[in-house]
């Protein structure tokens, strides 16, 4: 993988209004954090920060943060999107030390069609999609893969499931389950049979006018008013 080096400058001034007229110079904020230094308040370039993003390992990126001709080791520590047009707005690093495990939470992907799904008629149900690990910063994984090729209906793959390297330590609790195929739902089946009664309701209820046109009303009865019937359910 090639080396990712982003540049960034110290910020001197600090508020809404010099951040607000930082970006648009083009420029956003951010705080290098690390150790036991002080945080260090510093501007950067927004696409940068989106190349980094866009990379493999996604926030998880190792990458070098050029601080004045000085480099750092960092990860993204977290940032701020703006929600309508989803442009960045900040961006916080940690520095790392090459020499020491990390805690980092990394993505699940599913691979494959699962049995149950595909003979047994059932539903892939994806309820963790993060998990947290504990590895040295070169060794941080760009997802962590599960096969569900094999999964059948009414069965899971738990946490405690996974096989990883040597070089990570899982820390997400080993019962927590992170898929199951499960049986459609009850709702959806009683849904699809209210829909076929429905629809043969309908049926019955175009054919019913040409019933009462064709026979004469009793003396004494009143002509039923439009829409009269047939009571809806």
């Amino acid at each position: 993988m090639p080396e990712i080096v982003v540049s960034a400058e110290k910020r001197t001034e600090k508020g809404k209004n010099v951040n607000r007229r930082l970006r648009v110079s083009g420029r956003i904020p951010g705080v290098l954090y690390g150790g036991s230094k002080e945080p260090v308040p510093v501007a950067v370039s927004p696409k940068d920060i989106s190349a980094v993003l866009r990379s493999a390992s996604g926030e998880n990126t190792l990458f070098d943060l050029d601080l004045g001709g000085s480099r750092r080791k960092v990860i993204l520590k977290e940032y701020q999107i703006e929600p309508i047009k989803g442009k960045l707005l900040h961006a916080d690093f940690y520095e790392v030390a090459l020499d020491k495990l990390l805690e980092v939470k990394v993505h699940v992907e599913v691979t494959g069609t699962p049995v149950g799904v595909k003979v047994q008629g059932g539903i892939l149900d994806f309820v963790t999609r993060e998990l947290e690990i504990e590895c040295l910063p070169t060794d941080i994984p760009d997802k962590i893969v599960v096969d569900v090729s094999e999964l059948e209906l009414g069965k899971h793959i738990r946490v405690s499931d996974l096989k990883l390297s040597d070089k990570l330590t899982m820390l997400t609790e080993p019962d927590i389950v992170i898929v199951h195929v499960v049986a459609p739902r009850a709702e959806e089946v009683v849904a699809t049979a209210a829909v076929e009664g429905a629809e043969a309701e309908a049926a019955g209820a175009t054919a019913e006018p040409e019933v009462i046109k064709k026979g004469k009303a009793e003396e004494g009865d009143e002509k039923p008013e439009k829409g009269e019937k047939k009571e809806k359910k």
